[in-house]
């Protein structure tokens, strides 16, 4: 059995007990890396051999002289590229940053270093996560390890696959729209977005200021509920982070549901839905029914208007974080220009991808005058609504049951050339952004095609210990993973 068969759980406690070292560990990782990411192109930076060791190294000696003490200690971990590694390349899978180092990491990098993680590398995303595929990239589409005809999801596709490939132990990802829910559903992994001002956001290169969230990527929930406790903390330098009293997240992984209340959106298993993800959806809610939890289907207004009024939101605000890379400063620059303001327009129109220039593009033209009122506060309008729908929902109901994705995992190019197809396939993950609530998603099944279907439990506000509970409480009941 290698190493990388483990759990992030089950690595560190043997990597504690001695069995096995932070080295040993991390060779196989890399070891697995070099043998497979040329199939599936999950990372944009892999680390280079010897200062990944050198690494491992430190933290063993440190753990035999009884420090760090944490879960994670010597475990490999990978990070999307949206995350400032200091002195990595960080490029958010954008020809505009092909070439950025940051001088500082981001907080969450630097709660996993404190304890005790070895990084590995900086996994592929859509470039500056707009997408939900990973074929945005500048650096190529990452493909999924169930199936390389077929998209890992995105924008965090980078990250599920290389899970699922066995090429890390855990990752962690960044959710705006469902970018760690919907490439866990498609590759088969347990992915969570904690609620919104859980982790830092200090260090992660923004793409919609007041929907991004960064979360784990793991083989299962108490590796996800063990690595939500590591990053989570107040950051002062993150205007949006919460002062929580309570992250022992851990202490929610109890195999008991009974008398758990779980509503089903009733909008979320209705037209659209693909058949054989519907069946197992409800599949996986009669396994909680019969574990004693209540289980029934509601009206969750307003979700139609999710999608709408993320993508005015979203984009606003992409148009407003990426005027920045004006090539200046840092990244790309065009070769030839006349003049500042053609060398604006030419390192912009040749460093963005299709997908980012329509999301800028859109953005700038909701926030113009004229449009500002009738687009973007009407989208703001309508958050808030969703808000209210959810907040009454969870007056009667602990948690919302659903599926991640309508489908399991497309073509690789079937989306790209379909913008609104593309967008439509985050339904049921937007809303949950648009009102900071937390998520999980956890396999619950297999379709026809051989491709693994995920299950959404979605929380009240600071109640992620809830969808801990009901996610554990269904993996243990399904046992483990799905391959």
């Amino acid at each position: 059995m290698s190493l990388m068969d483990y759990t992030a759980v089950e690595l560190g406690r043997k990597i504690k007990a001695g069995e096995v070292s932070a080295v040993e560990a991390a060779a196989e990782a890399l070891d697995s890396m070099e043998e497979n990411d040329g199939k599936y192109n999950c990372y944009v930076t892999m680390l280079d051999r010897e200062s990944v060791l050198k690494r491992a190294a430190c933290v063993q000696k440190q753990i035999d002289e009884g420090l760090p003490t944490g879960p994670l200690a010597g475990v490999p971990v990978a990070i999307k590229d949206n995350m400032c590694t200091k002195g990595v390349r960080t490029t958010c899978s954008s020809k505009i940053l092909y070439n950025f180092e940051p001088t500082f990491s981001s907080e969450a990098v630097i709660n996993l270093e404190k304890a005790g993680a070895v990084i590995l590398g900086k996994t592929n995303m859509d470039e500056f996560a707009m997408g939900s595929t990973t074929e945005t990239s500048y650096f190529g589409p990452t493909k999924n390890p169930w199936n390389t005809e077929h998209v890992p999801g995105g924008s965090s596709g980078g990250s599920a696959a290389a899970v699922a490939a066995k090429e890390c132990t855990y990752a962690l990802g960044s959710d705006t729209g469902g970018s760690i829910r919907q490439p866990s559903s498609y590759c088969g992994v347990v992915g969570m977005k904690p609620t919104y001002g859980t982790v830092s956001r200090y260090g992660l290169i923004a793409y919609g200021s007041s929907l991004d969230q960064i979360g784990p990527i793991a083989k299962d929930v108490t590796d996800c509920a063990t690595v939500l406790e590591t990053i989570a903390s107040y950051d002062p330098k993150d205007s949006t982070s919460v002062r929580r009293d309570d992250l022992d997240f851990t202490s929610a992984l109890v195999d008991d549901v009974a008398g758990m209340k779980i509503g089903i959106p009733k909008d979320y298993i209705g037209e659209g839905i693909d058949q054989t993800v519907k069946e197992a959806v409800l599949a996986a809610a009669k396994v909680l029914e019969e574990r004693g939890a209540v289980v029934e289907e509601f009206d969750l207004e307003l979700v139609k208007y999710a999608i709408p009024a993320y993508y005015v939101i979203a984009s606003a605000e992409a148009s407003s974080n990426l005027a920045r890379f004006d090539g200046v400063k840092y990244g790309y620059r065009t070769e030839q220009y006349d003049g500042l303001h053609n060398m604006y327009k030419k390192s912009r129109s040749e460093g963005f991808g299709p997908e980012v220039k329509r999301r800028i593009m859109l953005g700038s033209f909701v926030l113009s005058s004229g449009y500002y009122d009738a687009y973007y506060l009407k989208a703001l309008r309508t958050k808030a609504l969703i808000k209210q729908a959810f907040d009454r929902a969870f007056k009667k109901y602990d948690v919302i049951l659903g599926p991640a994705s309508p489908t399991t995992a497309p073509r690789l190019g079937d989306s790209l050339g379909d913008p609104l197809k593309m967008y439509l396939g985050d339904i049921y993950t937007i809303s949950v952004n648009l009102a900071g609530l937390p998520g999980i998603c956890v396999p619950c099944g297999i379709d026809e095609k051989n491709l693994p279907i995920g299950l959404q439990l979605i929380g009240n506000c600071f109640e992620e210990k809830k969808i801990i509970r009901a996610a554990y409480a269904y993996e243990q009941s399904r046992g483990g993973n799905l391959k």
